[in-house]
């Protein structure tokens, strides 16, 4: 067989040449789509449900949340193992799959069993973690008020700046699968009731709760027809501001309402803090982290991100800064700058040592052409496998072993030419044996 491919090659030179030539521009092609990451990803493939219960103690929730989602899941095909973590107020559940599933498929999977599990009333509805992993936070921000502009924009601004402006831009970006909010302090308004008036007007806290619910939204109706038009009916009942929650009525005594401002006091306040961001020693700031999805070109998608960051601080308020602190980028580079260093370093002394052992430059020259095209080849596979192109998959190349059959066929007819040369008798005739 192996005759056979070496007698066609040689009586077939425009061929192989034209073979060749497709061969790089294919693999030169397929170099370009190749992801490229500082290290491999080895995050096994898992789904995590989440669910949070700010009432239920950690005994509670393993009893009413984890163990139900656990035994609901636990005959998806393909699962190797789940994990599980209650805390007080968070259940986590990591399900493990086999390598070859996909992932999607399992999340829909889990979907559709969390539909069947009865939740405590206590408790949020589950919710899966986003499509990433442990190597998915590729880039890392915070917002921060440039000088001059330190009494206008408080901590809870920018948790509202970041949660509505920054964070909704990136989620739009391909190759994202989430951003993560750290720090600042998450606006909301709080109802400060006062007990001796509650107790004074004959009304509980029940009373105020089912109030505010039931006057914070919108309804629909039917329509009427009125000629050849329709009106529509809609009730808009959602609160904008402190003044249309004071508004509220609460009950009615004797003919007169009794509203939210007789029995409390609103005003702006925010949710339970658990951390806090600090940076530089210069204070608290809000800050953000970018997730890449399982499985995405890091450098393309940081370089997304970048350019989105660049038209995101345009529609921000006046004295409003996205400033990086983390960019997987010149890590990526540094690790991938490493390796293009050692390849070539690699390359040019293996060519040299081929060329003085061989003794011959253009043997020397056609056995190293095995490397670039070797490499090619390679890189096409890697994208055909999905494997990401990182200091382990490219350092684990070794030059040596790749020249090793060329350097033998070549030395093979670089030995074989010279001993029919020197056979041959001056006169062109062979010398008898």
């Amino acid at each position: 067989m192996l005759n056979r491919i070496i007698r066609f090659s040689v009586k077939n030179k425009l061929a192989i040449t034209l073979f060749t030539l497709v061969w790089i521009v294919y693999g030169s092609w397929q170099l370009t789509q190749l992801p490229i990451d500082a290290v491999p990803d080895i995050t096994n493939n898992q789904v995590q449900v989440i669910t949070t219960a700010p009432s239920l103690g950690a005994e509670d929730v393993e009893r009413l949340i984890t163990f139900p989602i656990e035994l609901a899941v636990s005959n998806v095909p393909g699962v190797k193992e789940s994990r599980s973590l209650s805390r007080f107020g968070l259940s986590l559940i990591s399900i493990v799959f086999d390598d070859d599933v996909d992932v999607y498929w399992a999340r829909q999977q889990v979907t559709e069993r969390l539909s069947q599990v009865e939740i405590n009333e206590n408790a949020n509805t589950p919710s899966l973690a986003p499509v990433t992993t442990g190597l998915g936070e590729i880039y890392q921000y915070v917002l921060r008020t440039k000088k001059g502009y330190e009494s206008k924009y408080s901590l809870a601004d920018l948790r509202t700046i970041q949660d509505w402006l920054v964070k909704r831009q990136l989620l739009g970006t391909p190759g994202v699968a989430d951003v993560s909010t750290f720090g600042g302090m998450l606006k909301q308004y709080e109802v400060a009731v006062n007990p001796a008036r509650l107790k004074a007007m004959n009304i509980t806290i029940s009373d105020v709760f089912t109030a505010l619910k039931k006057n914070n939204q919108n309804t629909g109706g039917a329509y009427i027809e009125k000629g050849p038009a329709v009106l529509f009916i809609r009730s808009v009942g959602l609160t904008k501001t402190i003044e249309d929650i004071n508004k509220i009525v609460v009950k009615v005594n004797n003919g007169t309402p009794v509203l939210i401002s007789h029995v409390a006091e609103v005003r702006p306040g925010s949710a339970v803090r658990y951390g806090a961001l600090t940076m530089a020693g210069e204070g608290e700031v809000c800050g953000g982290i970018v997730m890449m999805i399982k499985g995405g070109n890091s450098s393309q998608v940081i370089g997304t991100v970048k350019a989105r960051i660049m038209d995101i601080q345009k529609s921000l308020p006046e004295g409003i800064a996205i400033e990086p602190f983390l960019d997987r980028t010149k890590m990526v580079n540094n690790a991938i700058g490493t390796v293009e260093k050692n390849l070539l370093e690699g390359a040019l002394i293996v060519v040299l040592v081929l060329v003085l052992f061989l003794g011959n430059l253009r043997a020397g020259l056609i056995v190293a052409s095995v490397i670039p095209l070797s490499m090619l080849f390679a890189v096409a596979m890697m994208n055909l496998f999905g494997v990401s192109g990182n200091l382990m998959s490219l350092g684990a190349l070794d030059f040596g072993l790749i020249v090793d059959g060329a350097v033998i066929i070549v030395e093979a007819i670089l030995h074989y030419i010279h001993s029919s040369k020197n056979s041959r008798t001056p006169t062109g005739s062979r010398r008898s044996k």
